[in-house]
């Protein structure tokens, strides 16, 4: 008994520290105060409404949908023939190119972000939306290879080795027969780099310019002119954008079948 309740009380502290500040910005969002400010100072869903009139949050938000939409199709468009090749072929040095092509997500975001500003930005005069689009791409690649992958070690080989022996070419095989089979965790793939991607905050903090933000970006230089519940309305409202995202991609999908 005093097992099971040590366990209950654990368990409790341990969902009140993960879901404790997204309840915090909820109930600040929806204060009627003009400050942001917990507890709220009474109910009300004006701070709600002002984000949608707010012209910066909407350019950034088109911003941050372009670039994780395109980025993340860049990456998909990268990482399943590089999936594929890892894990069909015997290829030299194969653990180190695993290596490498998770280096943007072991390297710290700061570094790749000021690297990026420092060799590519300003000496080869590379546009700022191009920039954070290669970015972008290059942060959500290991997840493409990574989940493809899993996706491909659940698929037996045989299956695209009969439809060659039947005379399908390679390439056919390919997209009869490997594509279809692992659609679900191309899918996963998206949504995790197209979640990923969105969120992205160091590398596009050194990579954004004059009239081209992404959307976290920009809403931390709100912050830094107006300290008004808005920007915790925007907040909780992305944060039941990424939940509802990963829900039905679980719901319809298994998504932890591939993370």
């Amino acid at each position: 008994m005093k097992r099971n309740l040590s366990t209950v009380l654990v368990l409790g502290l341990v969902l009140a520290f993960l879901i404790g500040p997204f309840l915090i910005i909820i109930a600040a969002s929806l204060s009627a105060g003009n400050s942001l400010a917990f507890p709220p100072q009474g109910l009300s869903l004006k701070w709600v409404a002002k984000v949608f009139t707010v012209e910066s949050f909407r350019e950034s938000f088109a911003t941050s949908m372009f670039l994780a939409v395109f980025g993340t199709l860049a990456a998909l468009a990268l990482g399943v023939p590089a999936a594929y090749a890892l894990n069909r072929y015997r290829l030299p040095f194969s653990e180190t190119v695993r290596t490498v092509v998770s280096a943007p997500i072991i390297v710290p975001g700061i570094i790749v972000g000021l690297a990026l500003l420092r060799y590519l930005v300003i000496p080869a005069g590379v546009p700022v939306i191009l920039a954070l689009f290669c970015a972008h791409t290059a942060l959500v690649l290991p997840y493409a290879v990574r989940v493809v992958s899993a996706s491909l070690g659940n698929l037996r080989s045989d299956i695209e080795e009969a439809a060659v022996l039947l005379g399908c070419t390679r390439s056919g095989a390919f997209f009869r027969v490997v594509l279809p089979n692992i659609r679900g965790g191309i899918l996963a793939a998206f949504i995790l780099g197209f979640v990923t991607s969105f969120n992205q905050v160091p590398v596009s903090l050194f990579l954004s310019g004059p009239g081209v933000r992404t959307l976290p970006i920009d809403m931390l230089g709100y912050m830094e002119i107006n300290y008004d519940p808005s920007v915790a309305a925007l907040s909780a409202l992305l944060a039941f954008m990424s939940i509802g995202i990963v829900f039905i991609a679980e719901r319809f999908l298994g998504f932890s079948r591939y993370v």
